[in-house]
């Protein structure tokens, strides 16, 4: 009878493992089922950055406070709206959504009610977008919350930090450690996963930025940054990170962006490899190719994972009014804190990249005072962006590849 036991608790866990989900947390005050659960995007939950940290957010009030929570992998058997609704139909009461795929939930598909509609008592949690409006901007399901990050911000430092750095190369690293162009050739590269506002808006501030960088060094007259753009790489492919990275370092570019999930993790390697810079996003990957990993740009998602976790224990969600913001200051965003990168500095540059930090603290600090406003993808559209880049970026060339 034990081996029978045993051969069932085999074949259930296999069950759960084929089908993407994993749980953990003990049990509610309101019974054994599943009470919080999470929606990964493509990227996965191991992705060390989006998906993961979050992840580890919600494992993080299930240990605090028992909920019992449900993770879930999607995949080409199991969208985003699928893997919605059946923890839904499970009884969840919370659910966060990290994938950027609303029209099951908001909207309603294959001729069904929306999925906020047929749960009203389900709070359901979306990210990166604010898909839950009608077009007079009044909220169409109550019991949905948009979670936006003022990653331009962060994006907006990011760019202003790699004109420094481009602009100081020769002073700040040693030739042994780092194969910089020292040519005056200024080109920078952003890959990005997906062309929609959740990719725009970093690559919209990045740009920024730079153009404002240009413009406070007073580089001299039509001096202008060749930007080299991809934004439909993907979320997973590593390779064409490491292709796009080296086609930039060809044309004598030093730096690169990465937007792209694990694309990411192959722009660093070629960084690395060929001793230039990359910028991660999402986590502090600072220290995944140390010394070549600029900075990385933030998107802590355990942050809105557990404030709301928290409201939801507390019955203050309605104090979010279905959108919820994060900024530079709640830690939600922001650029890390350079120290990876400042490790490789060589002696005779640590009083320039004092310099540098100085400057770039300053720049945030006018973002966070109102002094420098940076233009949201998420709030406004891309389509106003490339209206106004004469306006915005007017020391910036743009070049798809």
């Amino acid at each position: 009878m034990k081996g029978l036991f045993t051969k069932i608790a085999a074949a259930l866990t296999a069950v759960i493992a084929a089908a993407g989900v994993f749980a953990f947390g003990g049990c509610t005050a309101k019974g054994g089922g599943i009470e919080i659960a999470l929606i990964c995007a493509a990227a996965g939950s191991n992705d060390n950055g989006y998906n993961q940290t979050a992840v580890n957010g919600l494992k993080s009030m299930a240990d605090k406070y028992g909920y019992k929570t449900k993770v879930v992998e999607i995949g080409s058997d199991l969208t985003a709206g699928k893997a919605i609704e059946q923890m839904a139909a499970a009884g969840a009461k919370l659910i966060f959504s990290l994938e950027y795929d609303f029209d099951a939930l908001i909207k309603g598909v294959g001729g069904q009610e929306p999925l906020a509609k047929r749960y009203p008592g389900t709070t359901f949690v979306v990210f990166n977008a604010d898909p839950n409006r009608n077009g007079d901007g009044s909220v169409i399901h109550k019991n949905v919350i948009s979670v936006l990050f003022n990653v331009h911000e962060a994006s907006y430092l990011a760019g202003y930090l790699s004109v420094l750095v481009n602009e100081n190369a020769a002073a700040l690293f040693d030739s042994a450690t780092h194969s910089l162009n020292l040519s005056g050739n200024r080109s920078i590269g952003f890959i990005g996963g997906t062309a929609s506002d959740g990719i725009y808006v970093f690559s919209a501030g990045y740009m920024s930025g730079i153009s404002r960088a240009v413009a406070d060094l007073e580089l001299g007259a039509g001096v202008r940054y060749d930007y080299y753009e991809n934004n439909s790489a993907g979320f997973v492919d590593m390779q064409a990170g490491q292709t796009f990275a080296k086609g930039v370092y060809d044309k004598g570019g030093n730096i690169v962006f990465a937007c792209a999930g694990n694309v990411g993790a192959g722009v660093t390697t070629k960084a690395s490899d060929s001793k230039r810079f990359g910028i991660e996003v999402d986590a502090n990957k600072d220290g995944d190719r140390p010394g070549y990993v600029l900075t990385s740009v933030l998107k802590n998602t355990d942050v809105p994972v557990k404030g709301i976790t928290e409201a939801y224990r507390d019955g203050t969600l309605g104090r979010f009014a279905n959108l919820a913001y994060y900024d530079l200051a709640s830690g939600a965003t922001g650029i890390t804190d350079l120290a990876a990168a400042g490790a490789a500095v060589k002696q005779s540059g640590l009083a320039k990249w004092a310099q540098i930090k100085d400057k770039v603290a300053d720049i945030a600090a006018k973002i966070a005072d109102g002094t420098i406003k940076v233009y949201d993808c998420q709030r406004n559209g891309y389509a106003g962006f490339e209206a106004r880049q004469a306006e915005l970026i007017p020391n910036v060339n743009r070049i798809s590849k």
